[in-house]
This record gives structure tokens, C-alpha cells and sequence, in this order.
């Protein structure tokens, strides 16, 4: 019984001319009734919206790519009529691996990889999706779009330059671990409802919104992330009317956040900040460096604003983080009730250029 698939084999060709969508949803249709493997040789392969179903099916590409190019085995979206070029909505246990996806701007709202379910285990049982060495971005919605997920795992991969979030999360129980999220218009992580994720040795750079936005929810394990020139606090936990609990964020380096363009300040100068913490309870924030700056080239406006912006937070832990050249105006903001916290010997400077 055969149980890989070529897709070259049932008519794609990758030669970024030929409309491949058949011929790759026929290889996945198959791979379906076997817990089977589509291949997608090197090649650049036009494609419209496909469906993964069946359990534990994997779709496998080369795995290359380089910061600039979509690398090896390419999916070009071909289609500006769909919601997005990937649904793996009931497609439990499968991974897409080493394939490049490119959305190249088109349409409005696409997303690279969806899953959707219109409440929470809409599924009836872990989805457990795995994303992994893969590149995907120029979607002109989320890289990565789940919504009402249980358990996945997004790793070693780079999700950039997509008009929404680079990976958005309405759901919990995750591993999200050395990826690289550059350019999103939407923020790197851009969260719902999210609990029990695990962020680690990912790089968040120069994202638009902010680098973690994570506004409800519970239990993250933030640790050894780097967040670099995030458009927004480069990392915001809670908001007013919503709250976040059970929190570590440690060994993290947050360099250069808050940025805007010079003449397009703020509507609100929080945003200008590395750290946003506001109705969190049961929070650890410790062991981080933070750092003001500009613009690669010693060019654009310096900043942040501030380095923590704390609020009406309880039973937190905030010390131990170092703040030398943290900000240009102030280190700590301490807002509203944060009496049963502790927040101490966070020591460092104001940054002056």
C-alpha cells in the first residue's frame, strides 16, 4: 500500500506558471485514508486554498530558506478569492514541514495556515497541528491563524511580512519555539484567549502592534526570547477589562521597543514601552535586560518611553531585571493598586542617546 505521495505525480509542476491546486489537493485527498506523506519536491508551485483532513498526515518539503528567499519547495497563492491557502480545520495530528509559503499580498484578510472551530474543542479532540521549518509570509491576513486550537506546536520556523499577526491564538496548550517573527503589521503573537503556552528562544523583531500581545489568559512560560525594535511594548500582558494569570517571563532581552516613525508619535505613549503589565496576578518577571535604541544604522527616534508600565497587578514578582540605558523618561510607571506585589532591585538607567 502506498502511503507517499509526489504531487508531481498527479500533474504539479513547479515551474510558478502552472496552477498546482489540483493536482496537490489530489495527493492530499489520498494521504488522507493512510496517515500518509505528501511530497513537495523543490520547485515553485502555484496554488489556490487547500484542505489537509484525516489524521496524522504530513506534508514535507524541502526544508531551506533564507531570510530574504522563500527557499526550496514553494507555494505561491494564485487565488485573492479564498480565506486562506492552507485549512487544516480536522486535519488532527498533522505537520507541514519544510515547505515555503508565499500570499504574495493578495486579496484581503488570507491567512497562511488556518484552523478554525466556531467554539473551543470544536474538534471533539486535540487538534495537535505541528508547523515546522517552515517559511510563510506576504499574507494579507495572520502567517498562522488558530482559532479555537488545542495543543499544537509551532517550531524553527520564520512567519514575516504579513499585513496581519505573524502567529494568531484563540485557544491554549502550545510549544512556540525557535521561530522568527519579523515584519508582522499585526504583532508577532497575537493573542485572544490564550492559556498554557511555552514561548522559548524565539527572535520578535521589528513587528508592527507590538512583539506578544497576550491580553487574556493563563499560564506562559515566556523564557530566553529576544525582541528586538518592536513597533509597540514588545511584550503586553493583560488589559483593563481583561486579566492574565500564572506568568514566568525570564532570560528575556527586549532592545529597542516602542519604536515609531519620527512625526508619527503614539496616540497613546504606553505603546512606547518594553513591557506592558496591567490586571496580571500570579506573575514572575525576572532575570531580563532591557535596552533603549534606534534604528539599525544609528538612525530613527530613540526609544522607548518607559521600560515596565505596571498596573493594578496582584501577587507579582517583578525584580531582578537589569535597566542600564532602559528608557529615555522613566523606568518603572507603577499605576493603580500593586500592593501585594513585589517589585524591587530592578536597577539601571535613563538612556540619554
Amino acid at each position: 500500500m502506498n502511503t507517499v505521495f509526489d504531487i508531481r505525480d498527479f500533474g504539479a509542476v513547479g515551474d510558478g506558471v502552472t496552477d498546482c491546486t489540483k493536482a496537490i489537493q489530489k495527493a492530499l485527498d489520498l494521504a488522507a485514508d493512510c496517515m500518509g506523506k505528501v511530497i513537495v519536491p523543490p520547485g515553485n508551485y502555484l496554488t489556490g486554498k487547500l484542505n489537509m483532513h484525516g489524521d496524522c498526515v504530513r506534508l514535507e518539503g524541502s526544508s531551506s530558506w533564507s531570510f530574504r528567499k522563500y527557499g526550496a519547495s514553494i507555494l505561491t497563492l494564485n487565488a485573492d478569492d479564498v480565506d486562506c491557502m492552507i485549512d487544516i480545520t480536522g486535519a488532527f495530528g498533522c505537520t507541514i514541514s519544510g515547505v515555503s509559503m508565499d500570499g504574495r499580498r493578495l486579496g484581503k484578510g488570507i491567512h497562511g495556515i488556518k484552523l478554525y472551530w466556531d467554539k473551543y474543542n470544536g474538534g471533539g479532540s486535540e487538534d495537535t497541528p505541528t508547523v515546522e521549518d517552515c517559511r510563510i509570509g506576504g499574507f494579507t491576513g495572520n502567517g498562522i491563524h488558530f482559532e479555537h486550537v488545542w495543543c499544537f506546536s509551532v517550531r524553527h520556523s520564520m512567519i514575516c511580512s504579513n499585513l496581519g499577526a505573524g502567529l494568531y491564538i484563540d485557544g491554549w496548550d502550545a510549544f512556540i519555539i525557535d521561530n522568527w517573527f519579523t515584519g508582522n503589521v499585526n504583532g508577532g503573537i497575537m493573542g485572544k484567549l490564550v492559556a498554557s503556552i511555552t514561548c522559548t528562544g524565539n527572535r520578535v523583531e521589528w513587528n508592527r502592534r507590538g512583539g506578544f500581545i497576550l491580553p487574556c489568559g493563563d499560564s506562559y512560560n515566556i523564557t530566553g526570547n529576544f525582541f528586538d525594535r518592536s513597533f509597540g511594548p514588545a511584550l503586553q500582558l493583560g488589559t483593563k477589562d481583561t486579566s492574565v494569570d500564572m506568568v514566568t517571563v525570564t532570560g528575556n532581552i527586549f532592545r529597542r521597543s516602542g519604536a515609531y516613525e519620527e512625526g508619527k508619535e503614539f496616540d497613546n505613549e504606553d505603546m512606547c514601552s518594553h513591557v506592558i503589565m496591567e490586571n496580571c496576578s500570579g506573575t514572575v518577571v525576572t532575570g531580563n535586560t532591557v535596552r533603549a535604541g534606534v534604528n539599525d544604522g544609528g538612525v530613527g527616534v530613540l526609544t522607548p518611553y518607559y521600560s515596565f508600565i505596571i498596573s493594578d497587578c496582584k501577587n507579582c514578582i517583578v525584580k531582578d531585571n537589569t535597566l542600564n540605558n532602559g528608557a529615555i523618561r522613566e523606568n518603572m510607571v507603577l499605576r493603580g493598586d500593586n500592593s501585594t506585589c513585589i517589585i524591587d532591585e530592578n536597577i539601571g538607567s535613563l538612556a540619554t542617546k
